[in-house]
Protein backbone atom coordinates (compact mmCIF):
# COMPACT_ATOMS: atom_id res chain seq x y z
CA UNK A 1 0.00 0.00 0.00
CA UNK A 2 1.20 3.47 -0.73
CA UNK A 3 1.95 5.92 1.67
CA UNK A 4 1.97 9.67 1.22
CA UNK A 5 3.16 12.59 3.33
CA UNK A 6 2.23 16.25 3.16
CA UNK A 7 3.98 17.87 0.34
CA UNK A 8 4.45 14.80 -1.96
CA UNK A 9 2.92 14.90 -5.28
CA UNK A 10 0.91 11.83 -6.18
CA UNK A 11 -1.29 10.93 -9.39
CA UNK A 12 -5.09 11.00 -9.47
CA UNK A 13 -7.04 9.02 -12.12
CA UNK A 14 -8.15 11.01 -14.69
CA UNK A 15 -7.56 14.84 -13.02
CA UNK A 16 -3.87 14.43 -12.96
CA UNK A 17 -1.26 15.26 -10.58
CA UNK A 18 -2.12 16.72 -7.01
CA UNK A 19 -0.80 17.79 -3.97
CA UNK A 20 -0.98 16.08 -0.67
CA UNK A 21 -1.80 19.20 1.23
CA UNK A 22 -3.51 17.46 4.30
CA UNK A 23 -4.53 13.99 6.08
CA UNK A 24 -7.74 14.37 7.56
CA UNK A 25 -9.24 12.32 10.35
CA UNK A 26 -13.34 12.12 9.28
CA UNK A 27 -15.81 10.26 11.58
CA UNK A 28 -18.00 8.30 9.09
CA UNK A 29 -21.05 5.87 10.71
CA UNK A 30 -19.19 5.75 14.00
CA UNK A 31 -15.98 4.95 12.51
CA UNK A 32 -12.98 7.21 12.23
CA UNK A 33 -11.20 6.93 8.73
CA UNK A 34 -7.78 8.82 7.27
CA UNK A 35 -8.25 10.43 4.30
CA UNK A 36 -5.76 12.07 2.02
CA UNK A 37 -6.79 15.81 0.77
CA UNK A 38 -5.28 16.47 -2.42
CA UNK A 39 -5.38 19.29 -3.89
CA UNK A 40 -5.15 19.31 -8.31
CA UNK A 41 -2.39 21.08 -9.44
CA UNK A 42 -4.24 22.08 -12.95
CA UNK A 43 -7.50 23.12 -11.35
CA UNK A 44 -6.99 23.94 -7.72
CA UNK A 45 -10.00 20.92 -6.93
CA UNK A 46 -9.45 19.16 -3.61
CA UNK A 47 -10.28 15.57 -3.35
CA UNK A 48 -10.89 13.61 -0.19
CA UNK A 49 -9.40 10.20 -1.07
CA UNK A 50 -9.44 7.46 2.00
CA UNK A 51 -5.84 6.52 2.89
CA UNK A 52 -6.98 2.55 3.34
CA UNK A 53 -8.44 2.90 -0.54
CA UNK A 54 -5.79 5.01 -1.88
CA UNK A 55 -4.78 1.83 -4.05
CA UNK A 56 -8.30 0.90 -5.45
CA UNK A 57 -8.97 4.42 -6.68
CA UNK A 58 -6.05 4.43 -8.81
CA UNK A 59 -4.02 6.60 -6.78
CA UNK A 60 -0.46 6.26 -7.70
CA UNK A 61 2.80 7.60 -7.28
CA UNK A 62 4.34 10.23 -9.86
CA UNK A 63 6.12 8.65 -13.24
CA UNK A 64 9.64 7.85 -12.86
CA UNK A 65 12.12 9.59 -15.14
CA UNK A 66 12.71 6.05 -16.85
CA UNK A 67 8.92 5.59 -17.39
CA UNK A 68 8.81 8.93 -19.04
CA UNK A 69 10.75 7.67 -21.99
CA UNK A 70 8.70 4.79 -22.02
CA UNK A 71 5.93 7.21 -22.52
CA UNK A 72 8.00 8.95 -25.04
CA UNK A 73 8.99 5.33 -26.75
CA UNK A 74 4.79 4.69 -26.87
CA UNK A 75 4.17 8.06 -28.64
CA UNK A 76 6.73 7.44 -30.99
CA UNK A 77 5.49 4.28 -32.07
CA UNK A 78 4.56 4.58 -35.66
CA UNK A 79 2.97 1.35 -36.19
CA UNK A 80 -0.64 1.54 -34.53
CA UNK A 81 -3.49 -0.22 -35.49
CA UNK A 82 -6.44 2.12 -35.03
CA UNK A 83 -9.95 0.17 -34.86
CA UNK A 84 -12.24 1.27 -37.90
CA UNK A 85 -15.12 1.20 -34.61
CA UNK A 86 -17.80 4.20 -34.61
CA UNK A 87 -16.38 6.66 -33.28
CA UNK A 88 -18.68 6.46 -29.91
CA UNK A 89 -17.08 2.99 -29.25
CA UNK A 90 -14.19 4.06 -29.69
CA UNK A 91 -14.35 7.12 -27.47
CA UNK A 92 -15.74 4.28 -24.89
CA UNK A 93 -12.32 2.43 -25.09
CA UNK A 94 -10.42 5.73 -24.84
CA UNK A 95 -12.58 7.07 -21.66
CA UNK A 96 -11.49 3.56 -19.69
CA UNK A 97 -7.77 3.69 -20.54
CA UNK A 98 -8.04 7.25 -19.22
CA UNK A 99 -9.85 6.33 -16.26
CA UNK A 100 -7.33 3.67 -15.26
CA UNK A 101 -4.99 6.60 -14.44
CA UNK A 102 -2.19 4.96 -16.08
CA UNK A 103 0.64 7.16 -17.66
CA UNK A 104 1.49 4.56 -20.54
CA UNK A 105 -2.69 4.26 -21.41
CA UNK A 106 -3.36 7.64 -21.27
CA UNK A 107 -0.06 8.25 -23.66
CA UNK A 108 -1.63 5.28 -25.96
CA UNK A 109 -4.73 7.52 -26.10
CA UNK A 110 -3.05 10.66 -26.84
CA UNK A 111 -0.94 8.54 -29.64
CA UNK A 112 -4.00 6.84 -31.19
CA UNK A 113 -6.33 10.06 -31.46
CA UNK A 114 -2.68 12.10 -32.69
CA UNK A 115 -1.78 9.43 -35.28
CA UNK A 116 -5.60 9.54 -36.21
CA UNK A 117 -6.28 13.24 -36.51
CA UNK A 118 -3.79 12.87 -39.44
CA UNK A 119 -5.88 10.73 -41.74
CA UNK A 120 -9.49 12.25 -40.77
CA UNK A 121 -11.18 14.68 -38.72
CA UNK A 122 -11.87 13.86 -34.91
CA UNK A 123 -15.21 14.26 -33.47
CA UNK A 124 -15.60 16.87 -30.89
CA UNK A 125 -15.22 14.21 -28.22
CA UNK A 126 -12.36 12.57 -29.85
CA UNK A 127 -10.86 16.34 -29.73
CA UNK A 128 -11.67 17.08 -26.28
CA UNK A 129 -9.66 13.15 -25.27
CA UNK A 130 -6.84 14.09 -26.93
CA UNK A 131 -6.71 17.29 -24.89
CA UNK A 132 -7.36 15.73 -22.29
CA UNK A 133 -4.55 13.21 -22.80
CA UNK A 134 -2.18 15.54 -23.54
CA UNK A 135 -2.97 17.39 -20.38
CA UNK A 136 -2.25 14.59 -18.21
CA UNK A 137 0.93 13.59 -19.83
CA UNK A 138 2.16 17.17 -20.60
CA UNK A 139 1.48 18.24 -16.47
CA UNK A 140 3.17 14.80 -14.76
CA UNK A 141 5.99 15.46 -17.40
CA UNK A 142 6.55 18.63 -15.96
CA UNK A 143 6.74 17.92 -12.62
CA UNK A 144 8.76 14.83 -13.29
CA UNK A 145 11.57 16.76 -15.25
CA UNK A 146 10.80 20.06 -13.74
CA UNK A 147 10.06 21.38 -16.61
CA UNK A 148 8.14 23.98 -17.99
CA UNK A 149 4.80 22.96 -20.04
CA UNK A 150 6.04 24.52 -23.29
CA UNK A 151 9.43 22.18 -22.93
CA UNK A 152 7.48 19.44 -22.47
CA UNK A 153 5.10 19.76 -25.29
CA UNK A 154 8.21 20.42 -27.87
CA UNK A 155 9.51 16.92 -26.70
CA UNK A 156 6.16 15.31 -27.13
CA UNK A 157 5.94 16.86 -30.94
CA UNK A 158 9.85 15.90 -31.46
CA UNK A 159 8.99 12.08 -30.04
CA UNK A 160 5.78 12.25 -33.02
CA UNK A 161 8.22 12.89 -35.34
CA UNK A 162 10.72 10.34 -34.45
Amino acid sequence: MLEFSIGDKAVYPAQGVAEVVGIDNKEINNCVMAFYVLKVLDSEMQILVPKDKADQVGLRSVATNDEIEEVLEILGDQDVHIDKQTWNRRYRGFMEKIKTGSLFEVAEVFRDLYRLKSTKPLSFGERRMMDTAKTLIVKEMSVVRDLSEEQVEEQLEQAFAA
